[in-house]
C-alpha cells in the first residue's frame, strides 16, 4: 500500500487485549526513535517496562497496571517511527480504544508523552485497586445486536448486582461487564437468545462498568494533573463517539471512560462520515484493523507496529 491521503486518514490506537510478549522489541532494535521512547518510559516509571514488554513474563505483562503503559509506549514508539518516515504527514483525526484514547491524545498534541505514560500507569493502578475492592467479571458475546444485549443486561441486573455493555467493538462482537453473578446471568440469557458464542474473559476487573466508580475521583484528579491542552488534531472519543476539539472535552471523555461504554463501532462510523477512508493502527497487533472490516468493509486499514509492517505497507 502506498502512503494514503492524510486528509482522509485517521490514526487509531489499541487498548487492552493487544499486548504480547515481544511487543516493540524489533522496532526499538531497528529504529533509534522507538528505542528512545521505551528508554524514556523506563526512566519515568522507575523499572524496565521495556524488558517486561520484550521478555515477559506474560502473566506480569497482562496485569492491567503494566499492560496500559506498555500499550501506550509501543503505540507512541510506532508513531515516532511513522513520523520519521513521513515527515509532513498529519492525519485528519485520531482515536483510541479505551486506554488507547490516551495514546490518541499524545498523538494529537493534547498530552505530553511523559504525562501520558504517568497517566496510563495511574489508570492501571486505580482500575486494579477498584477490581480488588469490587470484584467482577467480563464476557464476550458474539452474534447479538446491541439493542438485544442492552435488554438482556437490564434484565440480568438487580439492586445489588449490575451488568452492562462495556465495549461495542463491532457489529456482532460485544463485551459485557459487571458483578460476576449478573455477568453469568446475562451470558446464559445471551446464549438462550441465540448468541453464537458467550465466553467469560480471563480478567479480575469489571472495566467500563459501575464497579470502577470507586476509582473515579482519584482518576479525575490524575487527569486534571496531566495538563491536557487543546489538540492539534481532532480526537473522536469513546464515550460519545463524537469529536473532541478542546482540552475540556478531552478531560470530560476521559473522566467518563472508567464506568462508561466504549462506543468503538460508533467512533469508526463517525470517522467514516467525516470522510476518513484509511485507518492506520499504531502499536501492538492488529485487533482494531480486524474490527474495522466488520464495521465497514469498504474502509482500508493497516497495522504498523514492527519494522516489517512499515516495510510492507509504506513501500
Amino acid at each position: 500500500m502506498t502512503v494514503p491521503d492524510p486528509s482522509k486518514t485517521a490514526f487509531v490506537f489499541p487498548g487492552q487485549g493487544s499486548q504480547k510478549v515481544g511487543m516493540g522489541k524489533e522496532l526499538a532494535a531497528t529504529h533509534p526513535e522507538a528505542k528512545a521512547i521505551f528508554e524514556e518510559a523506563d526512566q519515568l516509571l522507575g523499572f524496565s517496562l521495556s524488558k517486561l514488554c520484550w521478555e515477559g513474563p506474560e502473566t506480569e505483562l497482562n496485569e492491567t497496571i503494566n499492560t496500559q503503559p506498555a500499550l501506550l509506549v509501543h503505540s507512541v514508539a510506532a508513531l515516532r517511527v511513522f513520523q520519521k518516515l513521513q515527515l509532513t504527514f498529519q492525519p485528519a483525526y485520531v482515536a483510541g480504544h479505551s486506554l488507547g484514547e490516551i495514546s490518541a491524545a499524545v498523538a494529537a498534541g493534547a498530552l505530553d508523552y511523559d504525562a501520558g505514560v504517568k497517566l496510563v500507569r495511574r489508570r492501571g493502578e486505580l482500575m486494579m485497586l477498584a477490581g480488588k475492592q469490587n470484584p467482577g467479571g467480563m464476557a464476550a458475546i458474539l452474534g447479538l445486536d446491541i439493542e438485544t444485549l442492552d435488554k438482556i443486561c437490564f434484565q440480568a441486573s438487580s439492586a445489588g448486582e449490575v451488568v452492562q455493555v462495556a465495549n461495542d467493538n463491532c457489529p456482532g462482537q460485544v463485551v459485557i461487564s459487571g458483578h460476576s453473578g449478573a455477568v453469568q446471568r446475562a451470558t446464559e440469557a445471551a446464549k438462550a437468545a441465540g448468541a453464537k458464542r458467550a465466553l467469560p474473559l480471563a480478567v479480575s476487573i469489571a472495566a467500563h462498568s459501575p464497579l470502577m466508580a470507586s476509582a473515579q475521583e482519584q482518576f479525575r484528579m490524575a487527569v486534571d494533573d496531566a495538563l491536557i491542552e487543546d489538540p492539534e488534531i481532532p480526537i473522536v472519543g469513546n464515550v460519545g463517539a463524537d469529536l473532541l476539539k478542546t482540552a475540556d472535552t478531552i478531560r470530560g471523555d476521559l473522566y467518563g471512560q472508567l464506568t462508561s461504554r466504549v462506543h468503538w463501532t460508533g467512533s469508526i462510523r463517525k470517522l467514516r462520515k467525516l470522510g476518513v477512508a484509511t485507518f492506520i493502527e499504531l502499536g501492538s497487533g492488529s485487533v482494531l484493523s480486524g474490527l474495522l472490516k466488520r464495521i465497514d468493509a469498504e474502509a482500508q486499514g493497516m497495522a504498523l507496529g514492527e519494522p516489517g509492517d512499515f516495510e510492507k505497507n509504506l513501500a
